[in-house]
């Protein structure tokens, strides 16, 4: 790797292996979403959001729709920002969207580069042996194919260490949105069941999506997780109470027994990269000990 790579990450956990993978110092921007390690604030921000702050899950879904039929993006990419960073690699996402900038966001801004244009690195995961191999690519992109394989077995240690109790699996619902309902798939599944659960409505590898309220109350959980995409737990709760007061969730097991939790999905669950490991952590707490959640954890988690 050159000494003077410069990479510019336009997605969180982009951004999160990339520091993971010890190339902290190679980063020259990121996206507004990049927020961990806390370190990365200093970076120039290359990219914001057409959605208005502290809409309601439904008013987000109604807006992100009105954008795409106009074919429109949901974000705005600073063409001019990022031609002066000069970054060598960019860092993004081609699986939603709505999640984060795609490559064709970046289409102007590359069509009028001068010189070299940077190598596009676009990651879409499905699953975690997906996000085990976007480990790789990163690194192979950066020049440092060797550190993909010892971050790889931390995640893989990390996620083993877990060691789930023996016996019979809780089952858990993973909630990825809340109006409308979504449930959440790809890597989640596998975290749950890393943490000793059994996952509801919802595979390894298949992507999140829609489900009736008619369908929860025929799974009946016994514990739910809402982890809506790109909220915090502050955000999560107002919509989470008027979810649970309603007729169909007021009967649900996990509800009647308080095994109802909101969890960060904004830092941890909607980002694949290495701090999935936390991810099951929260969800064994939750699963296992909700009465005795580490000190660690605590901030990701709330019961309701």
């Amino acid at each position: 790797m050159s000494a003077d790579l410069r990479i510019v990450s336009l997605l969180p956990s982009a951004t999160e292996i990339a520091v993971a993978l010890g190339l902290e110092g190679n980063l020259v921007g990121r996206s507004h979403e990049c927020d961990f390690p806390p370190s990365v604030a200093q970076l120039p921000v290359c990219t914001s959001t057409k959605l208005e702050k502290g809409l309601s899950s439904r008013a987000i879904e109604d807006r992100v729709k009105a954008i795409v039929e106009n074919g429109l993006s949901v974000y705005d990419v600073d063409a001019a920002l990022l031609r002066a960073l000069r970054p060598d690699v960019i860092l993004t996402q081609a699986q939603c969207a709505v999640c984060a900038v795609t490559p064709g966001d970046l289409e102007e801004a590359l069509a009028q580069w001068v010189g070299t244009p940077p190598r596009l690195v676009s990651l879409a995961p499905d699953d975690l042996a997906d996000v085990l191999g976007d480990l790789a690519r990163v690194a192979e992109a950066a020049g440092v194919p060797d550190r993909a394989a010892p971050a790889a077995e931390a995640m893989r240690a990390g996620l083993a260490a877990l060691a789930p109790p023996a016996g019979r699996a809780p089952s858990l619902l993973a909630v990825e949105w809340i109006d409308p309902l979504m449930v959440a798939g790809n890597w989640v599944p596998e975290l749950v069941t890393a943490a000793g659960g059994k996952p509801l409505l919802a595979a390894r590898g298949v992507h999140s999506h829609w489900i009736e309220a008619g369908a929860v109350e025929a799974a009946d959980p016994d514990v739910i997780a809402l982890m809506p995409c790109g909220y915090q737990l502050a955000q999560t709760l107002p919509e989470a109470r008027t979810l649970l007061a309603s007729p169909a969730w007021r009967g649900l097991r996990a509800v009647r027994e308080a095994r109802v939790f909101a969890v960060d999905g904004h830092h941890l669950f909607n980002r694949p990269g290495p701090r999935l490991v936390e991810s099951a952590a929260v969800l064994a707490a939750i699963l296992h000990s909700p009465d005795a959640v580490p000190d660690h954890l605590a901030p990701f988690i709330a019961q309701l």
